[in-house]
């Protein structure tokens, strides 16, 4: 059969079989044999597939790695974890966002301290202006699922005023060209912050604030499955979430 995926991949990346010969440096029969005969590359050949494709080794050849391995693989991806929010130094969201250079993207119900954080909204403006896309998504203040979080932290109606407050925190970058904003009613068990291919993920432990909660700071390898799994996450949200107009 023929590796469907693969093929797939090399058409929504705009490649093509000889692109791909020439960048990891194998011939292009043996590529055309990989796509129509379904072989499975060396793993340095697989690796070197993935990386190119931005893709996943695991998605590519879902066979080709052992449990084991695939362990392995993603626990490469976990860059260092932080026991509290509070914990993470500050300029690591700074640098998070600044070295983007495609993508940034934020998921909570209010992320209010990066709201409130002038020089990461400013940051945001310059990026989306420079051609960066950036995707904001916070809680709908009038969802139950946002009620029922603060609830279950303990903030009573706080965590609703503190959605409300970061949408007019929001206002100045709605008119920003580049810049979205969305609301969704999601139960969410993480919230996630994206630079490009590097992520920091903060748990949702009920009966505790966000900020007393485990961050991880993820960064995306060839093969690794985590960071896919919270951008899959993240997009599935997206996908439902209501948009803002300008």
């Amino acid at each position: 059969m023929p590796n469907e995926r693969l093929r797939a991949a090399l058409l929504e990346r705009g490649a093509t079989v000889a692109g791909l010969a020439e960048a990891i440096a194998v011939d292009p029969k043996t590529v055309e044999r990989w796509i129509t005969k379904d072989r499975t590359p060396y793993r340095r050949h697989r690796h070197a597939v993935a990386s190119f494709l931005r893709m996943d080794e695991a998605y590519l050849w879902p066979e080709a790695l052992t449990p084991e391995q695939a362990a392995a693989v993603s626990e490469s991806e976990i860059v260092t974890v932080y026991p509290h929010r509070w914990a993470v130094p500050r300029d690591a969201w700074g640098r998070l966002f600044s070295a983007a250079e495609q993508e940034i993207g934020v998921l909570v119900y209010s992320g209010i301290f990066i709201a409130q954080d002038t020089g990461i909204m400013r940051l945001f403006a310059e990026k989306a202006r420079a051609g960066v896309r950036v995707r904001i998504l916070l809680g709908d203040p009038d969802a139950l699922e946002v009620a029922q979080h603060g609830a279950d932290e303990g903030a009573g109606d706080g965590m609703v005023a503190q959605t409300r407050m970061a949408l007019t925190l929001y206002r100045p970058l709605r008119q920003v060209r580049g810049l979205e904003i969305r609301l969704h009613h999601t139960i969410l068990y993480n919230s996630i912050y994206r630079g490009d291919d590097q992520l920091l993920v903060n748990a949702h432990i009920y009966g505790k604030f966000a900020t007393d909660a485990p961050v991880m700071h993820l960064r995306k390898v060839a093969g690794g499955g985590m960071v896919s799994t919270y951008l899959d996450s993240f997009e599935a949200v997206w996908a439902k979430a209501t948009p803002l107009e300008p």
